[in-house]
């Protein structure tokens, strides 16, 4: 699904687009992902934002992060927050952001999300992730089950994949679902899911 070429020429001195969804500043580079509808995109960033402030949460990880649009709606001067996202340009997209916002206890890298979070010992109260179609794998589900966040959310434009990797997720259970009509006159959406780890 490569969509881009080797060399991007700009015609004009801007080289991000700007948007803002709820009072969130959000910017858009070349060879960064974003999402494709930004008024469904906006609720679906609300609903988490609302979702992760009724949980005891001052520590979360934000993986396969893209442009930061999970983590800086759910992200509050207190919360100490580290997003992850292979490609540099969404990196640079989602520090321009925090910077904007003022807010300093969020870290965002430009790394492999499984890669990372693999190697972290420092364990958050919430991991939320938002991977490719391909969904977040058995590597990453096996060690996320070891780690045992006490919450999980899990964003996804495949249902199936998603299914398949919450069945990977030993001791979770779904709390709350909630589907978004991302891709209108279309088979597909976005669905966004509550694992809470069973004591």
């Amino acid at each position: 699904a490569i969509m881009e070429g080797e060399q991007e020429i700009f015609l004009s001195e801007q080289q991000a687009l700007a948007e803002n969804f709820n009072g969130v500043p959000l910017w858009i580079r070349p060879q960064s992902f974003f999402q494709t509808n930004p008024t469904v995109a906006s609720q679906l960033y609300a609903t988490a934002r609302d979702w992760v402030r009724e949980l005891p949460v001052d520590h979360m990880w934000d993986l396969f992060c893209g442009v930061g649009g999970f983590g800086l709606h759910c992200a509050t001067p207190q919360m100490r927050l580290t997003g992850i996202e292979i490609a540099p340009e969404a990196i640079a997209c989602a520090k321009q952001s925090a910077a904007q916002l003022g807010l300093n206890n969020l870290h965002f890298q430009a790394l492999d999300s499984t890669q990372f979070a693999t190697h972290e010992d420092d364990i958050p109260q919430l991991v939320l992730v938002n991977p490719p179609r391909r969904g977040i794998g058995a590597e990453l589900c096996d060690y996320l089950s070891r780690m045992a966040p006490p919450y999980i959310i899990y964003s996804s434009c495949n249902a199936r994949t998603m299914a398949k990797d919450i069945a990977r997720l030993d001791g979770y259970r779904v709390e709350r679902v909630q589907l978004f009509d991302m891709f209108p006159h279309t088979a597909h959406y976005e669905v966004l899911t509550l694992l809470v780890r069973e004591v």
